[in-house]
């Protein structure tokens, strides 16, 4: 996303394939298996900034190409943060503000596009905006800037009691606690977060199930000036907002 003009496509090696000009847009997330007419899309969605909602985009799987779908209102006034999870069928947009209010909001395909319905409000008490769905745990991890990682259930009938899973030290984690990712990587999964404060990420692995679920402090890492294979200069990265990570092929 950029953050003042919209939404861009790009494929791996840098170049673009499609921009879409739909306003200031935030965090950015997709979910693929989403039916719209009987054919199974990826969903795109993101926080949009000036008509106060998210914007949403659909990509073919077969061709890659992308296109813009519709628009969902949001009532929490300037969406902030945002991420998406899914529930079996059960497709949801996140939105969050500076207010820490949290909307899991199911998004459906209607006949002149997306519908989206709010299953629940979550409230935390200060600025959120990083959050990611861990969808096979069934759990919602969101930032609350200054304070820390939370977690709550991502089942909309469950109680919106958020566990903390760490709190801002100043060592491991720096305020603005801002994007963050679940990474899997063969049997082993990770929890990585932007520690804006000091552009690094520390990262925790994740075991267990439900309440049970642990967080072993891993490590973290910083991204700096680099070469590539080709020699090209890479940039390194400071003050991250967003933020994703994959391993496999």
């Amino acid at each position: 996303t950029d953050k003042s003009d919209g939404l861009y496509v790009h494929n791996l090696d840098g170049t673009v394939r499609q921009f879409f000009p739909d306003g200031p847009m935030n965090n950015v997330d997709v979910r693929s298996g989403f039916v719209v007419d009987g054919k199974p899309m990826v969903l795109v969605a993101a926080a949009e900034r000036d008509r106060f909602g998210v914007m949403t985009w659909l990509m073919d799987p077969d061709t890659l190409e992308v296109r813009r779908w519709g628009f969902i209102s949001t009532s929490m006034g300037e969406p902030y943060g945002f991420c998406m999870g899914r529930r079996g069928d059960a497709f949801y947009v996140v939105p969050n503000n500076k207010d820490g209010v949290i909307h899991q909001i199911r998004v459906t395909a209607g006949p002149d596009g997306p519908v989206g319905v709010v299953e629940r409000s979550m409230q935390l008490g200060s600025q959120t905006e990083g959050c990611v769905v861990d969808d096979a745990a069934d759990q919602l991890y969101v930032g609350e800037e200054d304070v820390g990682v939370w977690r709550f259930d991502f089942d909309p009938a469950a109680a919106a009691t958020p566990t903390q899973i760490y709190a801002v030290d100043g060592v491991r984690l720096t305020d603005d606690t801002e994007g963050m990712s679940i990474m899997r990587d063969g049997a082993d999964k990770y929890l990585i977060v932007s520690s804006q404060g000091d552009s690094t990420y520390p990262v925790w692995r994740v075991t267990g199930t439900g309440a049970e679920t642990a967080y072993a402090y891993v490590g973290r890492f910083a991204i700096v000036d680099g070469k590539a294979t080709s020699g090209a200069d890479i940039d390194g990265v400071t003050h991250t907002d967003g933020l994703d990570a994959w391993s496999g092929p």
